[in-house]
C-alpha cells in the first residue's frame, strides 16, 4: 500500500450527485478529488453504434466483474448488471436522454400531503420546493437545460425562463398540441439537458443526431457533468479526477470521524485522508459502500445506527404504452409530416400529476416521443409474439410494415415509487465482485398497490391520447414497471435517525464529515425522472459543505 494521499475533500462518483459539490468546492478554493470507478471517455468514443454502445458492456460493468443480485417477491435470485447506472466519468448523465423536470411541491410533503399510507414507510422531505427551486434554476445555468415553461399550467413556481429556447421539435408536435387542447390536455414542450446554442470554447449547439439515450454526445450539447460541471471544477486547479479507482470503505478514526477512504485501482491499494469524505455512487451502490465499511464504532456499516442504510430502495414506477402512426391512414399533407426525420417530438404532460382518488392520490409525468431508432433491438421485438417465435416470411413482413409504414410513437410514464420495507439493498452473502468484496442484493419484494394505480392512471391517458393522435395498435407494454436508472431513497434524508440516514444538511446522522449526495439521499422518487433534482439537492448540500469548512 503506497503512502496516504491528502485532499481537503474526497468525492466518491462523478455524476449528477458527485459533480456539482466538486465544482462547488473547488471553485472556492477547496482541494477536491474525485474517484471514478470507471474509464474516463472522451468525444470521440461515443460512437453512433448499437452494437458496440448499446449490445455490450459500454456503460456498465462485465457481470463477472461487478454482479447485482436481484432478489424477487416470488423468490428468485438472480444475478444481473440490473442496477447500474454507469460507470464512466460523468455516471449516468453522459448517456442520459436529459429529461429535466423539477419535483412539485406536494412531492416534498409526501406523508402528510396524501395522508395515512398503509405499508408504506413514506416520510417527508425535511425542506420544501421552495429551499429547492433556486438550485434547480443553478442547474439550468451551470450545466444548460432548454425548454419552455409557458405551456404548462401545472408546472411548479420559477422564477424566469429557461436558459436555452426549446430545441427544435418535430412539426407533428402541433398536432398533438392541438389533438390534446381537444381532449382538455395541455401538451408542453419536454425540458432537456441539452444546450441549444454553442458555449463558444468545448460545447457545441445540439446538432439532432436522434441518439440522446443510451449515447454519448459528440458535440458536448448534452449536459452530462462530464460536459459541463467536471471541466468548470478542473479548470481551477482545485480538483482531480482518478478514473479506474474502486472506493472499497471509508476509513474511521477513533474519535469518530471519518479520516478519508481506501480505495484500488490498477496499481495496488491505496488511502487518501481528508477532512469530509462524500459519498455520490448511486442509491445502490452508496448504500452498499457504507455497509461494506464496518469498523469498531460501526459494526454494521457506517451510519447504520438504526439499520436505516439501504432501506426504503426505491426506483422510479414506468408505465410505457406505443402506437402505430400508418402512413396510409393519414391525409397527403399529415404523411409528409410524419415522414420528417426531425428526432424530438418533445412533448409532455403533467395534466394528471395529482390524481384524486386513485391509490394515494398521486399520478405522475407523461411524454411522447419517437420509439428509440436503434434498429437492431426495434427488430428484435418483432420476432417474439407472446411466448411464440416469429420468424420467416412473418418476420419479414413485421420487418416490413414497422420500418416502411409508419412511425412508432410512444408514451413513456413516470409515476411515484413509495417506499416499503420490502424494497431495500442488503450486501449479498455468497456473490462478489472482482475485489472480493460482496456484491449489492436489491430485494424489490411487495410494491405499494398505489405505485400500480398512478401508473395505470397516466398509462389509459396516454392510451386515450394516441387513439385520437390516429394511432392503431396500440399496445401497453407496462404499467406499474421499473425504471433501474432512477433509483433513491437507501440514504434518505431526514431529521429522525431512526427513520433516515442523513439529516437534512446531507451529513450521516452517525458521522458528521461523511455526506451522501447521490440519489440515495431523496427520501422519494416524485413523478418527474429525478436526475434534474439530484443535481439540485447536490448543489445545495455542497453550498452548506463549503459555509461549514469556511468556519474550521
Amino acid at each position: 500500500m503506497s503512502a496516504p494521499e491528502r485532499f481537503d475533500v474526497v468525492i466518491v462518483g462523478s455524476g449528477a450527485g458527485g459533480a456539482p459539490v466538486a465544482q462547488v468546492l473547488a471553485q472556492a478554493g477547496v482541494r477536491v478529488l474525485v474517484l471514478e470507478k470507471g474509464p474516463r471517455h472522451g468525444v470521440q468514443d461515443f460512437l453512433h453504434d448499437e452494437i458496440s454502445i448499446c449490445r455490450r458492456n459500454f456503460w456498465v460493468p462485465p457481470l463477472e466483474d461487478d454482479p447485482h443480485v436481484v432478489a424477487r417477491e416470488d423468490g428468485s435470485i438472480t444475478q444481473t448488471t440490473a442496477g447500474w447506472i454507469a460507470q464512466c466519468v460523468g455516471g449516468g448523465t453522459v448517456h442520459m436522454s436529459g429529461f429535466f423536470f423539477r419535483l412539485h411541491p406536494n412531492d416534498f410533503r409526501l406523508a402528510s400531503a396524501y395522508g395515512p399510507m398503509d405499508g408504506s414507510t413514506a416520510i417527508d422531505w425535511p425542506f420544501g420546493y421552495e429551499t429547492l427551486a433556486p438550485y434547480y434554476e443553478r442547474v439550468e445555468r451551470e450545466v444548460g437545460v432548454s425548454g419552455d415553461v409557458s405551456k404548462n399550467p401545472f408546472a411548479p413556481p420559477r422564477s424566469g425562463p429557461f436558459p436555452y429556447l426549446p430545441v427544435v421539435n418535430h412539426p407533428f408536435a402541433s398536432h398533438i398540441d392541438k389533438v390534446g387542447a381537444e381532449l382538455g390536455l395541455h401538451p408542453f414542450p419536454t425540458p432537456r439537458a441539452i444546450i441549444t446554442q454553442g458555449d463558444g470554447h468545448d460545447r457545441g449547439a445540439c446538432v439532432y443526431c436522434s441518439l440522446c439515450g443510451s449515447y454519448g454526445c459528440e458535440v458536448n450539447a448534452k449536459s452530462s457533468t462530464l460536459a459541463s460541471l467536471i471541466p468548470k471544477a478542473e479548470a481551477t486547479g482545485n480538483c482531480v479526477v482518478k478514473p479506474g479507482c474502486m472506493v472499497k470503505r471509508v476509513l474511521m478514526r477513533t474519535d469518530g470521524r471519518a479520516s478519508g477512504v481506501e480505495y484500488v485501482d490498477d496499481t495496488g491499494v491505496h488511502t487518501v485522508e481528508a477532512d469530509v469524505v462524500v459519498v455520490a455512487a448511486t442509491a445502490i451502490e452508496s448504500a452498499r459502500l457504507l455497509l461494506l465499511s464496518t469498523s469498531q464504532g460501526h459494526p454494521a456499516g457506517l451510519g447504520n445506527r438504526h439499520g436505516q442504510v439501504g432501506q426504503n430502495l426505491c426506483l422510479s414506477t414506468l408505465g410505457q404504452v406505443t402506437g402505430f402512426l400508418q402512413y396510409d391512414r393519414f391525409s397527403p399533407e399529415m404523411q409528409e409530416v410524419l415522414r420528417n426525420s426531425a428526432p424530438f417530438l418533445g412533448r409532455a404532460l403533467q395534466d394528471r400529476y395529482e390524481a384524486p382518488g386513485v391509490g394515494i392520490g398521486k399520478g405522475g409525468t407523461f411524454h411522447l416521443l419517437w420509439s428509440h431508432p436503434n434498429p437492431i433491438h426495434a427488430a428484435e421485438q418483432l420476432t417474439r409474439d407472446g411466448g411464440r417465435l416469429v420468424y420467416g416470411e412473418e418476420l419479414t413482413r413485421r420487418l416490413s410494415h414497422r420500418f416502411r409504414d409508419g412511425r412508432e410513437l410512444e408514451v413513456e410514464c413516470f409515476s411515484e415509487w413509495l417506499p416499503t420495507p420490502d424494497c431495500h439493498v442488503t450486501l449479498d452473502p455468497d456473490a462478489t465482485d472482482r475485489f472480493g468484496l460482496p456484491a449489492a442484493r436489491i430485494t424489490v419484494g411487495r410494491r405499494h398497490p398505489s405505485d400500480k394505480a398512478g401508473s395505470q392512471v397516466l398509462v389509459d391517458e396516454g392510451a386515450r391520447l394516441l387513439g385520437a393522435l390516429g394511432a392503431t395498435e396500440i399496445t401497453t407494454h407496462s404499467v406499474g414497471g421499473e425504471t433501474w436508472v432512477l433509483q433513491h431513497g437507501t440514504c434518505r434524508m431526514g431529521t429522525d435517525p431512526r427513520t433516515s440516514v442523513t439529516t437534512p444538511q446531507g451529513n450521516l446522522h452517525d458521522v458528521e464529515n461523511v455526506y451522501v449526495t447521490c440519489g440515495g439521499a431523496l427520501p422519494s422518487s416524485g413523478g418527474v425522472p429525478s436526475t434534474f433534482t439530484i443535481m439540485a439537492n447536490a448543489f445545495r448540500v455542497a453550498d452548506g459543505l463549503l459555509a461549514r469548512l469556511k468556519k474550521t
